[in-house]
């Protein structure tokens, strides 16, 4: 994913910041938990194609959490 489009992007429904999720292919927005994917290099920037992310896909990783239960 091009840094500088990445940098463009915003969430479409609360245009906040896309964090990309390169092992999903998506680009996810916290707030919203939605995993917009990315297909053939394109972002698809639908909400009606966006994947509802899990609680535990919600919580940002922070230095002392591994992402293990």
């Amino acid at each position: 994913m091009d840094k500088e489009l990445l940098a463009m992007l915003v969430c479409p429904l609360c245009n906040g910041k896309l964090k990309y999720n390169r092992e999903a292919q998506e680009l996810c927005c916290h707030y919203d938990g939605l995993g917009y994917p990315i297909q053939e290099g394109i972002p698809v920037m639908l909400p009606e194609e966006a994947r509802t992310m899990d609680a535990d896909e919600k919580l940002p990783i922070s230095p002392g959490r591994t992402g293990e239960a």
